[in-house]
């Protein structure tokens, strides 16, 4: 299967807006691919090695890209592009349920409706750590938080209060 068919694939599968975001995770795989392959041309006791390796496995941890079992660097080789794309934030929203589709997951990061912790994110592709992965909610000023009601919902709340206060000039003028 080649390559154009594969991202556009993805593209559709995680709700990606255009192919460039798959190429922008293919380079950051490279990289990492590229940095574990030269570090294992090292011998086993090099500081180098063992100081770039831990650290390039703590960060693979913290992002959820491996697990505990899995703290080698020939565990990072065989990392592909699905797994960083399941670490997005827009795939975190759909698997945790607050959005009905992929898509609508998007719309509601980029609509200011999804936080992280405290803090609201409206980059759809934030790469999610573990230990926030617990935290991502509903904005305490979005609409579906609790906040106040949205500007349809207060367009129709004033129809209809304007609709009652009709009736009622109505029954005033009969009397």
């Amino acid at each position: 299967i080649n390559a154009e068919y594969m991202g556009l694939k993805y593209c559709g599968e995680y709700g990606l807006r255009c192919k460039r975001e798959v190429w922008r995770v293919q380079m950051v795989l490279t990289k990492m691919r590229g940095t574990a392959r030269t570090l294992l041309t090292l011998e086993e006791s090099n500081p180098r090695r063992q100081l770039e390796g831990s650290a390039l496995l703590r960060r693979c941890l913290r992002l959820g890209l491996l697990d505990e079992s899995k703290q080698k660097l020939d565990y990072v080789l065989s990392l592909t592009v699905p797994d960083f794309l399941e670490r997005r934030l827009q795939t975190i929203v759909f698997k945790l349920g607050l959005a009905k589709s992929i898509h609508h997951a998007r719309v509601l990061i980029v609509q200011r409706h999804i936080q992280v912790g405290k803090q609201i994110v409206t980059v759809p592709s934030f790469l999610v750590r573990v230990s926030s992965e617990k935290h991502i909610d509903f904005a305490p000023t979005s609409p579906f938080g609790g906040g106040p009601p949205g500007r349809v919902k207060r367009m129709r709340m004033r129809q209809a209060q304007n609709k009652g206060d009709d009736a009622e000039d109505e029954e005033e003028a009969e009397d």
